[in-house]
């Protein structure tokens, strides 16, 4: 657990009681004459069970519960049943007793015949008020603060500028990997602790003084607000550039072939634009995304709980199974864990690649196409019950040990419910898919070849409609049609989901805003029940024109280097993705912030700037960027906000902690970029290293579709998928559906864990992935949340979060070693457990495994100069 030892400092009492604490004193001194809040072993039990509370946090509870008055509890309970009646993460259990409590008028008329109850609740109370109504927030997230500790240091930013820019390297050059090898933020904060450490230790106590500030080069031991600074640095920067999918898909022959766009300065004005426009936003994100509680940003929590591990100095021992018994520090456990992963990689990822793509089916007959085609995790639907034994691909889509088993689980039944929709798609042949792979990504034309789309313009880039009709429109794989329609169903499921289950959290967001602007006093009553907004309090917060100065620094340089540059496009397009944002940030943030669950915008964006700027790609292609990034970088500030404001990090030091490495980063995004696009065969099936470039294969099929192409031509009248378009309404029914059938039986606990945004979601999964990626991720998120959480909280609670931070670490770094020290030096490892993964059916390009296949010189489709215009 987190230490939660006072430094030092008081425990803040809650507010909405704190004019009432000398009378509720005094009353509770009579009713339990001195002796607090006593609970009998069986109600000790049933609270730890009900509560999943560990003992230390109900000892800590029921301390502070013996100030509360009957009157208190009622008022504390009516705005906790308000605030989390409908939340998926808060215990059904407890949302039933407090109900129950409330409604039992014979409570409040003889409080002393349900003296049980009443301190049950007023434990619960307590855990809420100062503490956090989630267990793995209590577990990992300190209730106290100490204010005097340095946070904003030389050491911190020397440390968090080299690390970041060094992670960000490694996550740029390997993004365009199947799968990618990504360095998360825990790389970054396991290298942080020893370079801490190491300063605090050689580094003499010398330094500067700045507006009566003293900087220190060693301000004394190195500490856990320091440690989480760096690690915010890396967090928000590590991810590269947006833009630079642009500039793949231009510069690359087999793309838009315009290699101009490698010029530094044309790529420096358009990354500087969009790294920093989200940010620009973020202002408006904290009452709605940071502040409120049932905000747990799941993926926050792995990071805080590496953090305490490292300066967490209580080692209390905990219950493990098999009647196993655990001292194990963290620290420990993660360097025991992360070394094994780090050995363990080296046989998935370079020895024995058939443990990744374990496709044990097809191996009975690799030439079997319809067999590949179900089971095939390169070529198929990745329909198999033990599809890996790579920790990478179990946690592509969701790490199972973080984000709440919920999520993961609902997220599994919409892939699978939707690969039946993928199956009647390619089976029935429908838009000719049977002609081409079942879930490739990439557009393809008539004579089920890739698509070449400079056969369809002009010398600027511009769709030429004569060669269009000459050639072929672009079909696409029953997969990526799938992919489509429920992206278009999770934008209006996002929007009604908010309206329906959250209108009061965004009403008190939009009110705090207002009070903010008009200079009124903006605590709203419900806020104090949260002890870190209390806490927080001590620390200035950012002021609305630094974001706006940002606001213009980020549409500056984008006008300038779309308008100097021969991109056809309009600087219109900035203003649009700000206001494209403005209507989704609070919905999706929410989802995001609760589920863990990110829903991106990228096909709305195509969808409405396709339509705008028809028959231009790249002008589209800006369209959707600063639409899609806008919304994606304001969430990802919202996520480091809410880790400053559970460690209690000042506002104004995450604002610029945030900015300066996002600067220094985004020049080795243009430098690694620069680099890469020089290597023999990348982006095609013969690129080394699996440098094969999904992402990127994806961005140029939307570029064709909506933007060279248009939706008009595709989805309008007469278009062949307009159909899919169903997917608009079918978002709004199913969530309605979801929310009258929760109102109907309230107390199914299986409809309340039923997110359907999120199963939705798992429609999107599709192309070029497939259901094996997703299923991996059950059985480990099934063990973690329903049987270790439940069976040994204190267990789950000490190591759980840790696990996955090791694991994902030993990945990294086994990752970038074996890269070097063996691929990018030529080394293979050629035999049958390797060759046999892209082999025979699973290869792709093998036209003979596809359902259909054409003559030599037939084609599919209407004939040329037929098509939808």
């Amino acid at each position: 657990m987190a230490d939660k030892t006072d430094h030092g400092t008081a425990v803040v009492e809650p507010g909405v009681v704190a004019e009432k604490e000398k009378r509720a004193h005094q009353q509770n001194e009579v009713q339990h004459s001195a002796r607090g809040v006593e609970l009998s072993d069986d109600g000790i039990e049933k609270t730890e069970r009900h509560l999943d509370v560990t003992e230390d946090d109900l000892l800590e509870a029921k301390e502070l519960a013996a100030t509360y008055s009957l009157e208190d509890l009622q008022s504390m309970m009516q705005r906790v049943l308000k605030l989390h009646g409908r939340d998926p993460n808060f215990p059904i259990n407890i949302i039933r007793e407090i109900e129950e409590f409330l409604m039992n008028d014979d409570v409040f008329a003889h409080p002393e015949k349900h003296e049980e109850l009443i301190n049950e609740m007023k434990i619960e109370a307590a855990l809420i008020t100062n503490n956090s109504p989630y267990a793995e927030v209590r577990a990992v997230v300190d209730n106290h603060d100490d204010p005097a500790t340095p946070v904003s240091t030389i050491r911190a930013w020397v440390i968090g500028i080299i690390l970041s820019v060094a992670c960000a390297f490694v996550n740029i050059f390997f993004g365009i990997r199947m799968p990618a090898i990504t360095v998360t933020s825990n790389v970054p904060q396991l290298l942080a602790y020893p370079l801490g450490k190491l300063c605090d230790k050689v580094l003499p106590d010398a330094g500067i003084t700045l507006f009566g500030v003293r900087h220190s080069l060693n301000p004394g031991p190195f500490n856990k607000k320091e440690h989480m600074l760096i690690t915010i640095m890396a967090s928000i920067s590590i991810g590269g550039t947006y833009t630079s999918h642009i500039i793949w898909m231009q510069a690359l022959p087999k793309f838009f072939n315009q290699p101009w766009a490698i010029n530094f300065g044309y790529q420096t004005l358009i990354a500087l634009s969009t790294n920093f426009i989200g940010y620009s936003l973020a202002g408006i994100t904290r009452r709605f995304l940071v502040y409120p509680s049932f905000c747990v940003w799941p993926e926050a929590l792995v990071t805080i709980a590496l953090n305490a591990s490292f300066h967490d100095d209580s080692n209390p021992g905990v219950a493990g199974p098999l009647r196993s018994f655990w001292k194990m520090s963290r620290l420990r456990f993660f360097c025991i864990a992360g070394g094994l992963m780090f050995i363990y990689f080296w046989v998935p990822n370079t020895l024995f690649a058939a443990l990744s793509y374990f496709t044990w089916m097809t191996w009975i007959a690799p030439d079997n196409g319809l067999l590949t085609t179900i089971t095939g995790s390169r070529n198929g639907l990745g329909v198999n019950p033990i599809p890996t034994f790579d920790w990478n691909i179990a946690t592509f889509f969701t790490d199972p040990l973080v984000i709440p088993f919920f999520s993961t689980f609902n997220m599994f039944v919409g892939m699978f419910l939707s690969m039946f929709v993928v199956v009647g798609v390619y089976f029935s042949n429908t838009w000719y898919t049977g002609y081409l792979p079942i879930t490739s990504n990439a557009p393809w034309d008539h004579f089920a070849k890739q698509y070449n789309v400079t056969r369809v313009l002009d010398s600027r880039g511009i769709m030429d409609l004569e060669k269009y009709q000459d050639y072929s429109p672009p079909y696409l794989s029953a997969g990526s049609i799938v992919v489509y329609m429920f992206f278009f169903s999770v934008y209006t499921a996002s929007i009604t989901h908010a309206i329906l289950y959250h209108r009061l959290e965004i009403s008190m967001g939009m009110k705090e805003l207002w009070n903010t602007i008009s200079r009124k006093n903006n605590t709203e009553e419900d806020r104090v029940l949260d002890v870190h907004n209390r806490l927080m309090k001590a620390y200035k917060e950012v002021p609305e024109w630094w974001y706006g100065i940002c606001l213009v620094f980020a549409v500056a340089v984008g006008v300038v280097g779309i308008v100097h540059y021969p991109t056809n496009t309009s600087p219109g397009t900035i203003f649009f993705g700000i206001a494209l944002t403005l209507i989704f940030i609070v919905p999706t943030g929410i989802i995001y912030a609760m589920t863990g669950v990110q829903v991106s915008l990228n096909v709305l964006a195509e969808f409405i700037g396709g339509s705008w700027v028809e028959g231009n790609a790249l002008a589209m292609s800006f369209f959707k960027t600063y639409g899609v990034i806008t919304c994606l970088q304001a969430q990802a500030f919202a996520r480091d906000l809410k880790l400053a404001h559970y460690l209690k990090i000042p506002p104004r030091i995450t604002f610029f902690a945030q900015m300066v490495p996002t600067l220094a980063t985004t020049f080795v995004a243009v430098g690694v970029l620069t680099y890469q696009i020089t290597l023999k065969d990348v982006c095609t099936e013969d690129a080394p290293f699996r440098f094969l470039c999904p992402g990127e294969t994806t961005f140029f099929t939307a570029a064709v579709l909506w933007g060279t192409v248009g939706p008009k031509r595709l989805w309008g009248v007469g278009g062949q998928y307009a159909v899919t378009l169903l997917g608009f309404p079918l978002g709004i029914v199913i969530v309605l559906a979801f929310w009258a059938l929760g109102k109907k039986y309230p107390d199914n606990a299986v409809l309340r864990k039923m997110h359907p945004v999120v199963m939705l979601y798992g429609g999107i999964q599709w192309a070029p992935y497939n259901i094996s990626y997703m299923w991996a991720a059950v059985p480990p998120a099934a063990l973690s949340w329903l049987y270790m959480r439940k069976r040994f909280l204190g267990w789950w609670s000490k190591y759980n979060f840790v696990l996955s931070a090791a694991l994902s670490c030993g990945i990294a770094i086994s990752a970038i070693i074996q890269f070097f020290a063996v691929a990018y030096s030529g080394y293979e490892v050629s035999w049958w457990g390797n060759d046999v993964v892209q082999s025979h059916c699973e290869n792709p390009s093998n036209v003979a495994c596809r359902l259909k296949q054409l003559a030599k010189g037939k084609f599919f489709g209407p004939a040329p100069g037929t098509y939808n215009v």
